[in-house]
């Protein structure tokens, strides 16, 4: 079980950084000084990232606990 523990854990950070960069694209987006309907495109663009670094980190997450219930 310790494999799917550190598993999980890798692909846990991996969403992490994931939700970093996004965080990090929307505030330089954001200090752009872009319009409002530009600012709505750029975080437009950047939302299918964002889920999908929050849906990583979920799976990485229930894998360490998977992996510590049944270790």
């Amino acid at each position: 079980m310790d494999v799917l523990i550190w598993t999980g854990a890798a692909l846990s950070v991996l969403g992490l950084v994931g939700l970093m960069w996004c965080i990090v694209k929307v505030a330089r987006a954001r200090r752009a000084g872009l319009s409002d309907d530009e600012l709505r495109a750029a975080v437009h663009r950047v939302l299918p990232y964002n889920f999908g670094a929050l849906g990583l980190s979920v799976i990485g997450l229930m894998m360490v606990i998977l992996g510590i219930f049944l270790g």
